[in-house]
């Protein structure tokens, strides 16, 4: 019988493939889907993957259907304007006090993070620029210390990345690497104002974005 960090490791990592599967709409909105489909898909067992597919439910990413599996939701214009607003609020916090309290190794890798993500934007490799964003929240909501917050924005990130997937012909990726490689520079600085003011100006524009996408 595997340990229980095994166990965890597993679901974990059932979790984060099957996300990604999601966001990078290899499996579209409106998709219906088994345990057992992705179980093979992913050559994981049944148990991780129900584990990651409770916690995507949880998060609104996948939806269940009544004897017949499990569906990806659909993307909804009026939820994410509210997910953003929600968003706004919790990642403003998360980033002022990263600022506050990231250590010296949080500060390198943040360095590391914020050249790779402007390469990558700069290169259109839009895989590698979702995958330098995530490794920014990571890192990030490690060094706010404070996991309440945390929590609760957690599942806004996959949303808005599936968004930017899926609209992505309208965005400008390249200010959008920008906005991030700034917060980052202000989070090594230990500047909480100028991250805090970025944010804003960041989920401004990923306000308009959203709108202009569907020709609001």
């Amino acid at each position: 019988m595997p340990h229980l960090d095994e166990k965890q490791n597993l679901s974990a990592a059932a979790y984060q493939q099957i996300e990604e599967l999601i966001v990078t709409l290899e499996l579209p909105p409106g998709t219906v889907f088994s345990e057992a489909d992705l179980s093979r898909r992913l050559n994981i067992g049944r148990t991780p993957v129900r584990e990651a597919l409770q916690k995507l439910s949880a998060d609104q990413l996948v939806i269940t259907l009544p004897r017949r599996g499990m569906m990806v939701t659909e993307i909804n214009i009026a939820s994410h304007l509210a997910l953003l607003e929600t968003r706004r609020v919790l990642e403003k916090l998360i980033i002022a006090k990263a600022a506050k309290r990231a250590a010296p190794e949080q500060k390198d890798a943040l360095q590391e993070c914020a050249r790779g993500i402007v390469d990558a934007a700069e290169s259109g490799d839009l895989v590698s620029y979702m995958r330098y964003d995530q490794t920014f929240h990571q890192i990030t909501a490690a060094a706010s210390g404070n996991p309440y917050a945390v929590s609760a924005n957690a599942p806004f990130h996959a949303h808005c990345r599936r968004f930017w997937y899926y609209y992505k012909m309208n965005g400008d990726i390249k200010r959008l690497a920008r906005f991030h490689a700034d917060m980052m520079y202000a989070v090594i600085d230990g500047d909480e104002v100028q991250a805090a003011s970025i944010l804003d100006e960041m989920m401004d524009y990923l306000a308009e974005f959203t709108k202009a996408a569907l020709n609001l």
